[in-house]
């Protein structure tokens, strides 16, 4: 099951919610074997975010967790999509967006571990 959190520093529409949710589930079979099927997704908006003690721009911050591992190429692959989508989508400029990756090695689902 993968999981895509997004924070960002400004207002999310519903629409936006929708829109991002459909291209972040098409974005994460960059990662082999995994699909929407499996995707949970959360929002965060409106979070002050500051770097370099900078808070005058918009910012993004994405976190995707994967059960299993992947390999470079992929998840290069997947920072390009996550990147394009966010800018497209919210205007956020790419040297804006930060994106961490977590692979777990246990995951549990319905009462029980993968």
């Amino acid at each position: 099951m993968p999981y895509i959190r997004t924070t960002v520093s400004k207002e999310l529409t519903d629409a936006n919610k929708e829109n991002l949710k459909a291209k972040l589930g098409e974005a994460i079979a960059l990662i082999p074997g995994k699909s929407e099927a499996w995707l949970m997704l959360a929002f965060e908006d409106n979070i002050s975010m500051y770097f370099k003690g900078d808070c005058t721009q918009e910012y993004a911050y994405i976190e995707v967790s994967i059960f299993g591992s992947a390999s470079d190429a992929a998840y290069d692959r997947l920072t390009a999509a996550l990147s394009e989508i966010v800018n497209e989508e919210l205007g956020i400029d790419r040297a804006n967006i930060y994106i961490k990756y977590e692979e777990a090695t246990h995951w549990g689902w319905n009462g029980v571990n993968f």
